[in-house]
């Protein structure tokens, strides 16, 4: 007998019985975008090798270590995207969407990064995306930040995350610091991991986020990034601030919240929960006005977030926030008889007419009304529509309550519609 193929270790199917809490989020946040006047873009998982290199920087752990990247047929060198921000440039570039224009984007699928799985993080994973250009001021930051507060509202999670705002500056004062941290860490080097000594020269901000305890200690005495910043940078985040105030949303500034890809400046976000155990951040973004350019185009302000699906599904979960889930199936239809078998579903046809939202399975495969309804009750149906020969001879149809103590009765066909839509 041949050996069961498996799914790869990292990537995973998600089942009938999972899917309707995935359709609950995916919804919420599409009805959110769309609320605010964003419009959807869809990008190819496959993308060149070089738009990531030269996005999120050859020196960082995606491009270094995660990257599932080969040669195709031609020889060219392509990669799964690892996240959709520089897909979405390049899209927005190649068609001319993004010079001297304001664009308001989102987008959702699976980006792929070869990782430890852990809890809430695969190797394919999916995202929920948000991109914006054209835009230069902190009022489009704090739209975005307000858009991800009213999303946890709408999934019942307001509670269960914080938020932590910082700012990098611009390109040429977060050059400057850096040049004032590597020579900070020059003197502490004995005190760095390996990790952190390997970052020190490639992408020492990386350093400020390490998680051993005695670099966080010396990190006390480094010198800031905001005493490099100019009147500019620092009235973009005093503003945001000001801004996120008045909206009543309530954050933390983190100095040493600085992402992990090297295309942010100025402002930058992440949305925290402590509610799956360990800290773990659902949602991060920020300002990336260097990135058009650097991959093509003409210069033009950008900012963005995105938040990953698994988490948020596992959220929902963990804090019994399921239940509200709508069922897969609302009336399961039961038939007994030849005539009945016949022309019951085209009757049912109609009533899907009628009823478009209301979900109707019909059975298939025969049965005795002993098994019909046993069907009928595991497919989690609200009511049962039963059809006999009587049924069928005098143009009604039978409803059977399969979660309430209540009567079967029987109503014309032309009073099915309406009888389902009390029912329900």
């Amino acid at each position: 007998m041949s050996k069961n193929i498996q799914a790869i270790r990292g990537m995973n199917d998600c089942l009938p019985s999972q899917t309707p809490i995935w359709q609950k989020v995916e919804s919420a946040l599409r009805n959110v975008v769309n609320s605010y006047g964003y419009s959807e873009i869809r990008m190819p998982i496959v993308e060149a090798t070089e738009l990531f290199k030269r996005s999120i920087g050859e020196v960082t752990d995606i491009v270094e270590k995660e990257m599932y990247t080969f040669d195709d047929r031609n020889g060219d060198s392509l990669t799964l995207r690892p996240e959709g921000t520089a897909s979405c440039v390049r899209a927005g570039n190649e068609h001319g969407l993004l010079y001297n224009q304001i664009q308001r984007l989102w987008y959702m699928g699976p980006m792929f990064r070869h990782e430890r799985p852990q809890k809430g993080r695969y190797r394919q994973f999916h995202q929920f995306g948000v991109e914006t250009f054209g835009m230069n001021g902190p009022d489009i930051d704090a739209e975005l930040i307000v858009l991800t507060a009213r999303m946890w509202k709408v999934l019942g999670i307001e509670n269960q995350v914080r938020l932590e705002i910082n700012s990098l500056g611009s390109n040429e004062e977060r050059a400057n610091y850096r040049e004032a941290l590597i020579e900070f860490l020059k003197q502490h080097e004995t005190v760095l991991d390996d990790d952190c000594r390997r970052r020190m020269l490639t992408n020492p901000l990386r350093v400020l986020d390490t998680k051993n305890a005695d670099v966080q200690l010396i990190l006390k005495d480094a010198p800031r990034l905001n005493d490099y910043f100019g009147d500019e940078s620092k009235q973009h985040f005093s503003n945001l601030c000001e801004r996120l105030d008045a909206f009543g949303i309530q954050y933390q500034i983190n100095e040493r919240l600085v992402r992990g890809l090297d295309y942010y400046n100025y402002t930058v976000f992440e949305w925290i929960t402590d509610s799956l155990g360990a800290q773990g951040t659902v949602c991060a973004g920020g300002r990336y006005d260097g990135l058009v350019a650097q991959l093509g185009g003409k210069a033009t302000p950008a900012v963005g977030f995105a938040m990953g699906l698994e988490r948020l599904v596992l959220m929902l979960e963990t804090l019994s926030l399921t239940q509200d889930v709508r069922r897969t199936v609302d009336v399961y239809v039961v038939m007994l008889g030849e005539q009945a078998e016949i022309k019951a579903p085209a009757l049912i046809e109609q009533l899907r007419d009628e009823l478009p939202d209301v979900r109707i399975q019909v059975n298939c495969g025969g049965g005795n009304f002993k098994k019909q309804f046993k069907k009928a009750d595991k497919s989690g149906a609200e009511i049962a529509l039963v059809f006999a020969e009587d049924e069928i001879a005098n143009q009604t149809v039978s409803v059977k309550h399969l979660r309430k103590q209540q009567e079967q009765t029987t109503v014309n066909l032309s009073d099915a519609a309406q009888t389902i839509t009390a029912a329900l």
